[in-house]
């Protein structure tokens, strides 16, 4: 028998072995996430162009004036610029400086206001990075933010201590609620093999009217001597302080966010169990044939991106919202965190700007609607966009002829390379 035909384990001897193939879930996650700097911003600028249409197609003067273009079609190409760069700098000035304002600190209060509105979506944001970079789809963002406001929430009313015990603790609670949340959903698919995306939707429900009953419970967390399904007034012990004073309105929760994309960022790139959770999202097949317990580290990955969202949840009734919260308190971030995960590639600096970006059109949008009067559901649509052509990247390097270029240097490294 030649040596050529001498097996082992099953294989011809020389052959390579065969790896196993990533699951699609994973593929699809990787090829979202795996969008250049270039391409992101390609997109970015892609969906303004288009929101700037948008704007230009429902404003009034533009109608009136397109009925009689061919009589004088600069009427039209002026109300066009008028409504475009009107609708635009009225962002700027609701969101970054307002150049209007009759004094300094009245200027720079839009980028405070943009901070406040960012601070939530970079906390669930990490999350649901997290959770892609290990291959999971975190879809419940939502209940591990209604489940970490509950938690922060009975620690917040439930004590009374001062603020440098009492805010950390509230913190602490509602980082817990969302881990626990998060990791049942880990333990169902670690231990059943049951997908993640059921899993998070489900419960999202599940937390929403779990809290709506503690909100209409006496003595739980509805607000005494009312028949209101809202909470008692956030007390000053459990309220984030501001950074800067009024009229500034940016408080600590933004440097919390910043403190936990800090630890996201060493955890993932820094850390032994970073590692593991990176090898399992690439390919769970090869990680656990290297000796990675890979349920495990499903386990703990949805633990913690669900306590980073159990903190963005803390975050809204400490900082955001402290005049009593209803059951709606997640104010959508947990879905919003979805797009600022995609959009900063699941890096943790990436969400942050991902996140101060969702907040400065968040910011922005009140003020186009007010001056302008241009609806804030344009910026809704111009957010969707962003995620359409972040999940398409060939799109917009088509719209912007980056194939062609593509083709020729290729082309020009073959020759090279010959």
């Amino acid at each position: 028998m030649s040596a050529s035909t001498i097996e082992t384990n099953g294989q011809p001897a020389g052959s390579k072995p065969e790896v196993a193939e990533r699951p699609p879930q994973n593929k699809l996650i990787s090829d979202l996430l795996s969008s250049s700097v270039t391409t992101t911003v390609l997109a970015i600028v892609l969906s303004m162009l288009i929101g700037g249409l948008l704007i230009a197609f429902t404003d009034p003067k533009v109608i009136e004036a397109s009925g009689y273009f061919f009589q004088r079609p600069s009427d039209t190409f002026v109300a066009l610029w008028d409504a475009i760069a009107g609708g635009y700098a009225a962002l700027f000035r609701g969101s970054i400086f307002n150049y209007d304002a009759p004094s300094f600190l009245r200027a720079i209060k839009p980028l405070s206001d943009t901070l406040n509105f960012a601070t939530p979506l970079i906390m669930a944001g990490l999350g649901v990075g997290l959770a892609f970079r290990v291959g999971l789809f975190n879809i419940g963002g939502r209940g591990q933010m209604l489940m970490g406001s509950a938690a922060a929430g009975f620690v917040m009313f439930g004590v009374d201590l001062p603020l440098f015990v009492h805010l950390p603790l509230v913190v602490i609670a509602g980082i817990a609620g969302g881990v626990i949340w998060g990791g049942l959903v880990g333990f169902l698919k670690a231990r059943t093999g049951a997908h993640e995306v059921i899993l998070t939707i489900m419960l999202n429900f599940v937390a929403f009217y779990f809290i709506a009953w503690l909100l209409s419970t006496p003595g739980l967390l509805m607000r005494p001597g009312g028949n209101q399904p809202i909470s008692p007034v956030t007390p000053e012990s459990a309220t984030f302080p501001l950074l800067f004073g009024a009229p500034l309105t940016t408080h600590w929760g933004f440097i919390v966010a910043l403190l936990a994309a800090g630890f996201v960022w060493w955890l993932m790139e820094r850390s032994s169990l970073g590692f593991r959770m990176r090898a399992v999202g690439e390919n769970p097949h090869a990680a656990r044939a290297s000796g990675i317990k890979v349920e495990r580290i499903i386990f703990y990955a949805m633990a913690i991106a669900g306590g980073l969202a159990g903190l963005a949840g803390a975050n809204q009734i400490a900082g955001t919202i402290t005049t009593g919260f209803g059951s709606h308190i997640d104010a959508g971030i947990g879905f919003d965190a979805i797009t600022v995960a995609l959009l900063g590639r699941s890096r943790a600096w990436g969400v942050v700007a991902a996140g101060i970006l969702f907040g400065a059109l968040k910011a922005g949008s009140f003020t186009m609607q007010i001056t302008e009067n241009i609806p804030v559901d344009i910026v809704l649509v111009v957010q969707a966009l962003i995620v359409l052509f972040i999940a398409a990247p060939p799109l917009v390097r088509t719209v912007f002829g980056m194939k062609r270029f593509d083709r020729v240097r290729a082309l020009q490294q073959k020759g090279a390379s010959a």
